[in-house]
């Protein structure tokens, strides 16, 4: 018998499918709801209705005959039982990840949907005259602009295609350095007046700025160019650039940012233009598999042309 004549039943790694009672949409259910921590929760990360989640959570707990959550509160908790099965619907997950990537990575049109996630400012700024352009270029693709300040998850298709400041280390993904940006201080020039005209680092022991998180993680590096500041200095806090940018224009406080960005702004001024800028890369990354879509590489070369320019 020649070996193309032998069938995987002869190999014996035949699966009994009547014996799988398991239905992956009441184990995504499952999972999202573990990860999210609740019902609504999940419900809102879904894009369904908390009733319709929750009767698909109750369907796989009777249908293995093992109870998942206890609630805790207004949340829920794993039970030992819904802990170990935690771990194989993950992996579950990560495989339906993988399928419907390779389905889409196969996509050879250039039309369709792309999403494109940035922060804040880079999403307001520097991507619109960009996706302008490529909608003259390409009217055939549609462009979804997923506005966060945090790593969008492309693994888990949060986006197609991140614009991000760190290098990413997951071994599926790959990713191009556009190149260093300047982070610079900027204010109003009426607070600039108000601080008397600040000539050294140590004008500004007594400044206010505008804290962009509850880490205080611009601290360190501003110390790192001799300001000598503590948490006194930060009154103001946001987790967005764009309200922290309207604060920094009103006068309130001194904000950093981007100097592409904030160079183009009539109404701030830099403080201190002669101290050493913070720098930082700027990478663009996508899933490895969604590079073989003719789709998603034009847009990904769109986006590094454009960007280094």
């Amino acid at each position: 018998m020649r070996i193309d004549q032998i069938s995987i039943f002869d190999m014996h790694i035949r699966m009994d499918w009547r014996a799988v009672k398991f239905d992956w949409n009441k184990a995504r259910a499952f999972l999202v709801t573990a990860e999210e921590g609740s019902l609504s929760a999940a419900a809102r990360a879904l894009g369904m209705a908390q009733p319709t989640l929750g009767r698909q959570v109750d369907g796989l707990e009777q249908e293995l005959g093992v109870v998942l959550f206890e609630r805790v509160g207004r949340g829920l908790t794993l039970t030992p039982s819904g802990m170990e099965l935690l771990e194989h619907v993950r992996g579950m997950g990560k495989a339906a990840g993988r399928v419907s990537l390779a389905a889409l990575g196969q996509s050879q049109a250039l039309e369709g949907s792309i999403s494109i996630s940035a922060s804040e400012t880079y999403a307001a700024v520097l991507l619109p005259p960009i996706i302008a352009k490529l909608r003259i270029e390409e009217p055939g693709i549609h462009v979804e602009i997923v506005v966060s300040n945090r790593a969008s998850d492309l693994l888990r298709r949060e986006a197609d295609i991140a614009i991000r400041n760190f290098r990413p280390t997951e071994p599926d993904l790959i990713a191009k350095k556009i190149g260093m940006a300047d982070a610079i201080l900027y204010a109003s020039p009426a607070y600039v007046e108000k601080l008397g005209h600040p000539k050294t680092p140590y004008d500004l022991r007594h400044a206010d700025f505008v804290s962009i998180d509850h880490a205080g993680s611009m601290i360190k590096p501003l110390n790192g160019l001799g300001l000598g500041l503590t948490e006194a200095n930060f009154p103001l806090l946001t987790e967005s650039y764009l309200v922290m940018w309207e604060l920094v224009k009103q006068g309130a406080a001194i904000g950093i940012l981007d100097a592409y960005i904030g160079d183009a702004d009539p109404g701030v001024v830099r403080v201190l233009p002669d101290l050493e800028p913070l720098s930082f890369p700027i990478w663009l990354v996508a899933h490895r598999e969604l590079t073989t879509s003719r789709r998603i590489r034009r847009v990904y070369d769109f986006l590094i042309a454009e960007l280094k320019r």
